[in-house]
């Protein structure tokens, strides 16, 4: 009996591990070309509209997907995010957040967790998530995006992927691509 549990616990681990290297290498990949969109946005509260290729006209766009606001990891995502955005704006860089879960409340999420620093646009049924791979279905059917961020060149092609779930990494990793790239513009 004690072997039948060794057994199983070794198969959910190996189903665990290998459905995590799936979702990390699901989303579109650095070198791809971003699929264009529009999506309803609110910033400061105010809603607006977010279209990436009016915003790749004014340099790089740093997109980032999170599952839903006002959730523990999103709201900490949103907080470093806002410190960055004045760093990411000397770079010529716009950060954008994108989000399906709780997408009728993005207008308080930009205004309290992003501090007004940048907009958040509303992705009902992840249909933009899943242009970009990084989709995906709870277990209640509801489809939501997971955490990952992409920098985008305003040619459109993907600089950064990065998928994890957890937020610590992703401000860091974004801008560093967006400091290469701008070191390669010049």
């Amino acid at each position: 009996m004690a072997r039948l549990g060794t057994y199983l616990a070794q198969a959910t681990l190996s189903t665990f591990l290998a459905l995590s290297a799936s979702y990390a290498l699901a989303a579109l990949p650095e070198g791809a070309k971003a699929p264009d969109f529009q999506l309803d946005a609110a910033l400061a509260g105010k809603p607006t509209t977010f279209a990436l290729g009016k915003a790749l006209r004014q340099g790089p766009v740093v997109l980032y997907f999170f599952p839903a606001a006002f959730t523990q990891g999103c709201t900490l995502e949103a907080h470093e995010f806002a410190e960055a955005t004045d760093d990411f704006r000397k770079l010529n860089a716009t950060v954008i957040g994108v989000t399906a879960g709780n997408a009728d409340r993005v207008a308080e999420f930009s205004k309290l967790e992003c501090r007004d620093k940048f907009a958040v646009a509303a992705d009902p049924g992840a249909k933009v998530a899943a242009l970009y791979h990084t989709q995906f279905t709870t277990k209640d059917g509801k489809a939501l995006s997971e955490r990952t961020s992409f920098v985008i060149a305003p040619d459109g092609k993907i600089l950064l992927s990065y998928t994890d779930p957890n937020p610590e990494l992703h401000i860091k990793k974004a801008m560093s691509a967006v400091e290469a790239w701008h070191k390669t513009a010049k």
